[in-house]
């Protein structure tokens, strides 16, 4: 079970966040999905739907890496690295043209093979700055 739970985030992540692929999302993430983060709050899986796509239409060359991955009874936790060109508006900040590279850690709890919750933390503060946000 472990490995098909870090195979699920691996998918998770490569074709609904890299990919921008949206609808995969209702496969993937269970109907009561919980998207727990200091910068936004909680997001429901429409609030998350909503949002997610607004990442790669600031950075559409935006790329995540998997670092690290461990998974034990129904918890995978994962640390990523992203970089990507703010070239499109983004959470209200206009393209600025510059490259990012920002890292995060997210806890997901996984039931009934789908992600049904998840806990990230990332460096929102460095990315801003990077943005040239004070």
């Amino acid at each position: 079970m472990p490995n098909e739970n870090k195979d699920l985030i691996r998918r998770y992540l490569e074709e609904c966040i890299g990919g921008n692929n949206v609808s995969l999302m209702d496969e993937l993430l269970a109907a009561n999905y919980v998207w727990h983060t200091p910068s936004l709050g909680d997001l429901d899986l429409e609030a998350y739907k909503q949002f997610q796509p607004s990442v790669l239409s600031g950075f559409p060359d935006g790329h995540w890496v998997i670092e690290d991955i461990v998974a034990e009874g129904d918890r995978v936790a994962w640390r990523w690295t992203f970089r990507g060109t703010h070239l499109g508006a983004f959470m209200g900040i206009p393209a600025t043209g510059r490259q990012v590279r920002m890292s995060g850690m997210i806890i997901s709890r996984i039931a009934d093979g789908r992600i049904a919750e998840e806990w990230e933390i990332y460096d929102a503060m460095g990315m801003m700055q990077q943005l040239g946000q004070k």
